[in-house]
């Protein structure tokens, strides 16, 4: 039996300060209503804060919690998708209020149904978005099970908010998917291309379009990492990107770009196996090293 208290993002190693003395603003949404597959994503919140009590502050680079995190309660997922996507807008939204200054949202699913909520909020504070995602699943069907705001949809949602997206690790795409990617476009560099080609060294510089905007909203589905990094997933596929391969994608990625906002989704924890949560937990932190690195070239 799987049994979470939220606490606060990295509680055992730094002090809570008030929202507007902090860039990173941590909101949990334990979204669960479309998942098809293994269940939990609605305990992946919870249980990415609570290991995150085991990071150490310095992750090899830098220290984010030094810019201030700042944890707020869980947005209500009781009600529909579209009910707790507007939710989560509503809690993004409420965090720029209150920090009173520029923050890095960071959304912690939760199912991959949320993004376009967080991204609606972004919208409204910076002019153009683009995403980068990093998933097992290209997420662009137009309905699945007979909603539109499936986990299954999510990316097709986002494009219809007028944000590019590029997606990286992708090995698992139904036709109509493929087919639509094509159709509209949108640049990819699935697992399967990435280490046929020789890895990160053998990519293109640069690596997005020219004509991608500046500010980057960063989604990143665990299951886009091999499992033997985060097998508690809810639909798990095998050849996934590796931990450093990742990373590395995102560092490149960001390369003259400004990281100002990212969703860590779909962790179903397992009970008894806590490698998976601290992973995801070290991920999040390792996102806001990412958006600090710019924000400190900038300072």
């Amino acid at each position: 039996m799987l049994k979470y208290v939220m606490q606060q993002f990295l509680e055992s190693e730094i002090k809570r300060l008030p929202p507007e003395q902090c860039l990173f603003h941590v909101i949990p949404a334990p979204l669960e209503k479309t998942v098809s597959y293994g269940k939990g994503a609605a305990y992946g919140p919870a249980a990415i804060i609570e290991a995150s009590n085991q990071l150490e502050v310095w992750t090899g680079s830098c220290n984010p919690s030094q810019q201030g995190i700042y944890t707020w309660p869980a947005v209500d997922c009781s009600k529909n998708v579209e009910q707790t996507l507007d939710n989560l807008e509503k809690a993004t939204l409420r965090a720029f209020q209150e920090a009173k200054r520029p923050i890095v949202p960071v959304i912690l699913g939760g199912e991959h149904s949320l993004t376009p909520g967080a991204l609606r909020a972004l919208l409204q504070h910076h002019e153009r978005i683009g995403v980068i995602q990093i998933d097992a699943h290209a997420d662009l069907k137009d309905a699945y099970d007979g909603t539109p705001y499936s986990h299954a949809c999510a990316m097709r949602r986002v494009l219809e908010l007028g944000c590019p997206l590029v997606q990286f690790g992708v090995r698992s795409l139904a036709p109509d998917e493929k087919y639509f990617r094509e159709e509209t476009g949108i640049p990819h560099i699935d697992a399967r291309a990435f280490y046929a080609r020789g890895g990160l060294p053998a990519l293109p510089d640069p690596l997005l379009p020219p004509d991608f905007p500046e500010k980057v909203f960063i989604t990143f589905d665990v299951d886009g990492l091999d499992p033997s990094v985060i097998p508690a997933t809810g639909t798990p596929e095998p050849g996934g990107l590796l931990w450093y391969d990742a990373l590395g994608l995102l560092e490149r990625a960001l390369e003259n770009r400004t990281l100002v906002g990212f969703d860590v989704v779909e962790l179903a924890p397992f009970p008894g196996l806590h490698w998976p949560n601290f992973a995801a937990a070290r991920l999040t932190y390792e996102l806001m090293a990412l958006a600090l690195e710019k924000e400190e070239t900038e300072s």
